[in-house]
């Protein structure tokens, strides 16, 4: 089964091949998504990784707390995005 694990505080120039192989040497990466202003096309700093649970487990421990690029990075599971409010 595979987890979703998000990314956050990465620095502006992180790269989805950079973030992969950050995680790889965790276990199998099957996906990364890397966030970005649907306006500007900038990175927002942040994303999601997806991997096998066990490989998720070993990869958030390791990662969390992480100096990237002069970042701490912050990783931890993903929770499910929750509905958007209604507005009426």
């Amino acid at each position: 089964m595979a987890t979703s694990i998000y990314v956050g505080n990465l620095s502006w120039s992180a790269t989805q091949d950079g973030v992969e192989s950050l995680f790889k040497s965790y276990g199998q990466v099957l996906s990364v998504n890397l966030i970005s202003d649907r306006e500007t096309g900038r990175a927002r700093g942040f994303g999601f990784v997806e991997m096998e649970d066990g490989d998720a487990v070993n990869a958030i421990a390791a990662l969390d707390g992480k100096e990237v690029d002069g970042r701490a990075l912050r990783v931890n599971k993903a929770e499910p995005k929750k509905p958007a409010a209604r507005r009426w």
